[in-house]
């Protein structure tokens, strides 16, 4: 019940109408884009590349899908750059254990 007295208020100003709106599609936006992080996240974690071609090729994509998220603000530099300096240890590990 207290849902509807809250929507009942907010309806009445049309900048928090706005606000709510702009923040959905931002939600939608910002998940999309996270998504597309993990999914391009998930072979550096596995980290079992067949050949060290391969394991460039992951990295690279990796990293470009977190260069895009940062590019659309959805990220910040410093976390993109972390995220893929962990990436490499991360695949050079896999490889040295070989």
């Amino acid at each position: 019940m207290a849902d509807s007295k809250t929507e009942q208020k907010r309806e009445r100003i049309d900048s928090a109408v706005k606000r709510v709106r702009t923040a959905a599609q931002s939600r939608a936006k910002n998940r999309a884009v996270m998504s597309k992080i993990n999914t391009a996240r998930r072979p550096v974690i596995e980290a079992k590349p067949a050949s060290p071609e391969e394991a460039a090729k992951i990295l690279a994509n990796y990293s470009s899908t977190l260069d895009k998220a940062v590019k659309q603000g959805v990220i910040k530099r410093n976390t993109a750059d972390r995220r893929k300096s962990r990436a490499a240890k991360r695949l050079a590990a896999a490889k040295a254990a070989e």
